[in-house]
């Protein structure tokens, strides 16, 4: 197997079907959702990047206790950010004791950097959506409804569940604003008078206090 490039945050051969997951997650409770379902590589010296589902797509896995302990997760999402080479998904544990400080590490993943972001539960929550996001790589572009305009699963899939995060969104309401505004950018943009038409005005003030409020 190939390595990846010094830095961590360079393409990594990955064979067909499998994941490559650093070892610091050998026996988690992630990994042990995967065995039986998809194949594991463990790879050492992946850091910053937690698992890589192809070549070029990689997962960035924030803890609850990474949340809850400050900021350094930061440095690990800009480095991935500044590589040209990598497309990466970030999954957050979104918790009881981690939601308070959830919406900082949306605004800073999304809107500052531009990256993709899927929160979970758990980690068997986890588990379940990196082997979908392993299977949907794995289907040839013609049968993967996910993969059109050449985008990908990821930028599609987290998109909608970054939506559904904004207060007072949720699943009925996600897909109607990206039919409206079918990015990040346009929405944060959108004034509350374009938004009441799709949402409703409490809703739409909701969405405009989101990305309006200092972060």
């Amino acid at each position: 197997m190939a390595r990846n490039a010094p830095e961590g945050t360079g393409p990594m051969h990955v064979p067909f079907g499998h994941i490559v997951a650093n070892t610091k997650w050998r026996g988690s409770k992630l990994l042990q959702g995967m065995q039986g379902k998809i194949k594991i590589v463990f790879e050492d010296g992946l850091t910053p990047v937690d698992f890589y589902v192809s070549s070029r797509s990689c997962i960035l896995y924030v803890t609850e206790a990474d949340l809850v302990a400050g900021n350094g997760y930061r440095k690990r999402l800009v480095q991935v950010r500044n590589s040209s080479n990598l497309q990466a998904i970030v999954i957050v544990e979104k918790t009881q004791m981690s939601e308070q400080y959830f919406s900082a590490i949306q605004k800073f993943t999304v809107l500052d950097l531009g990256m993709v972001l899927l929160p979970v539960t758990s980690q068997m929550e986890a588990s379940c959506l990196i082997i979908q996001l392993v299977q949907e790589q794995t289907k040839e572009p013609s049968k993967n409804p996910f993969l059109s305009k050449k985008r990908t699963l990821m930028p599609e899939l987290s998109l909608l569940r970054t939506v559904q995060q904004i207060p007072g969104v949720g699943k009925v309401k996600a897909p109607l604003l990206l039919q409206k505004f079918p990015s990040i950018q346009q929405l944060s943009n959108a004034s509350i008078r374009e938004l009441e038409p799709v949402v409703g005005q409490a809703v739409a003030q909701h969405i405009h206090a989101f990305f309006t409020q200092p972060r």
